[in-house]
C-alpha cells in the first residue's frame, strides 16, 4: 500500500431514501425510486472520473427485517432497474457484479436469473466494475471465507504465513482492490456490516445529504475531501 491519492474504488452506503420520501409526504418506496436517479448520476460520474470500481450497498441481509411490502418492492425494483438500464450501461462499458449470498431461497428466482444473465452479458466490459452488494452482510462474507480456508487447510498443508497472505483470495471478488474511500449519506456514522474486512484502510466520508439528493456537485466535494486526506496506513 502507498499514499497514492488516486480514487480507484469508491464504496457507497446509499442511505436516506426512506427519510427523503417522508420529507416529501410520500411512501418509503418512492424514496427508493428517487434514489435510482442518484445511482445513475453516480455511475456516470465514476466513469467520467475514471474510477475502476464502484461498490454500492443495494440490499443487506438485515433488510429482510423490513416490512413485507417494502421487501417485495425492493426485489421488484432491483429487477426492474436491470431490465430497464442494463443495456444502457452495457453500452458504456460497465461490468455488473453481484456480491452476496445469491443462493438464498428468499430471493425471487427471476432476480437470480436476471443477475446471472447480467453478469454474463457484461463480463468483458472494462470501463467500470459496478458491484451491487445484494443480500450482503460482511459477517457472512468473512464466515464463508473462513470455511473455505478451513476446507482447503484440511486437504492441504498451509503455513500460518500462507493463510495470512492468501485469506482475501477466499472472498467472492479477491481481484477487487480494497476501497479507497467509503461514502455514507444521510448523516449516519457507522459501517452497518458493509465490507468490514476491506475497509481497514479506507477513508470514511460521512455527509448529511440524503441519497436521492446526491448529485455531481456533491460527488465532486466528496472527491475533494478524499484528496485532502493524508493516507499514511499507520506509518505516522
Amino acid at each position: 500500500m502507498d499514499s497514492d491519492k488516486t480514487l480507484r474504488h469508491l464504496a457507497i452506503i446509499m442511505d436516506g431514501n426512506g427519510r427523503w420520501a417522508l420529507n416529501q409526504g410520500l411512501p418509503r418506496t418512492a424514496g427508493h425510486a428517487a434514489g435510482e436517479h442518484s445511482l445513475s448520476k453516480t455511475i456516470d460520474w465514476a466513469i467520467a472520473n475514471k474510477l475502476e470500481w464502484l461498490t454500492v450497498y443495494a440490499f443487506s441481509t438485515e433488510n429482510w427485517l423490513r416490512s413485507e411490502e417494502e421487501v417485495d418492492f425492493l426485489m421488484f425494483f432491483n429487477r426492474d432497474i436491470l431490465i430497464r438500464r442494463r443495456e444502457e450501461f452495457n453500452q458504456k462499458g460497465v461490468r455488473f457484479r453481484f456480491l452476496g449470498d445469491l443462493t438464498d431461497t428468499k430471493i425471487p428466482e427471476e432476480n437470480k436469473i436476471l443477475m446471472k444473465e447480467t453478469e454474463e452479458i457484461t463480463k468483458n466490459n472494462k470501463t467500470l466494475n459496478l458491484v451491487f452488494a445484494f443480500n450482503y452482510g460482511s459477517h457472512n462474507e468473512i464466515h464463508s471465507a473462513v470455511l473455505k480456508l478451513h476446507n482447503k487447510k484440511v486437504n492441504e498443508t498451509l503455513k500460518i504465513d500462507d493463510i495470512e497472505n492468501s485469506f482475501y483470495n477466499f472472498f467472492q471478488y479477491p481481484e477487487a482492490p480494497f476501497p479507497d474511500a467509503l461514502l455514507r449519506t444521510a448523516g449516519e456514522k457507522r459501517i452497518s456490516n458493509f465490507l468490514l474486512y476491506q475497509l481497514s484502510y479506507s477513508e470514511l466520508i460521512f455527509i448529511d445529504t440524503l441519497w436521492p439528493d446526491v448529485n455531481e456537485d456533491i460527488l465532486e466535494n466528496v472527491l475533494l475531501e478524499f484528496n485532502r486526506r493524508n493516507r499514511t496506513y499507520g506509518r505516522s
